[in-house]
């Protein structure tokens, strides 16, 4: 008997901190700092300079959506300068749900079609900035360097 009701009040109280942090999601926020760190141990490199913009958006029904480009980005002037911009963004939209300390989205419009999959994030929360690491893979941008894994912080602003 004892051990049930542990079991439940672990599972209650593991359903509270999901339920918090589900809450705690919802809203607009802009991207503070992004790295990509590279499997093979090589120095990380901020692919989009030092203050890249971008914000993303957790709505309280379950979508969500982040856009963010390079700080430098400059309108193209040649059909090259085109085709070139979208290695310096990025920007899905989807349906997400949590499961412990990860987001899964699934994906219905992004920037390269690759992406309209179920794209899984681990997200840890500290009061209004949330940091959020992918899984290691080949980034479209820069498959040269083999696998990386991407490492986002987001500041609350709403």
């Amino acid at each position: 008997m004892k051990f049930a009701l542990l079991v439940v009040l672990v599972a209650c109280g593991a359903s509270t901190a999901h339920a918090q942090d589900a809450a705690a999601l919802v809203g607009v926020w802009k991207l503070v700092s992004y790295d990509v760190e590279f499997k093979d141990g090589s120095p990380s490199m901020k692919l989009f300079g030092e203050n890249p913009p971008g914000y993303i958006i957790f709505t309280a029904n379950g979508r969500m959506m982040a856009v963010l480009e390079a700080a430098d980005r400059k309108s193209p002037t040649t059909v090259e300068d085109r085709a070139n911009l979208i290695s310096s963004m990025g920007a899905y939209s989807g349906t997400y749900r949590l499961e412990g300390n990860k987001w899964i989205t699934t994906v219905d419009v992004a920037w390269f079609p690759s992406y309209r999959t179920e794209q899984a994030r681990e997200y840890k929360l500290e009061g209004e900035r949330l940091t959020v690491s992918t899984p290691w893979g080949i980034d479209p941008r820069v498959p040269q360097r083999g696998e990386s894994q991407q490492v986002l912080v987001w500041q609350k602003v709403e």
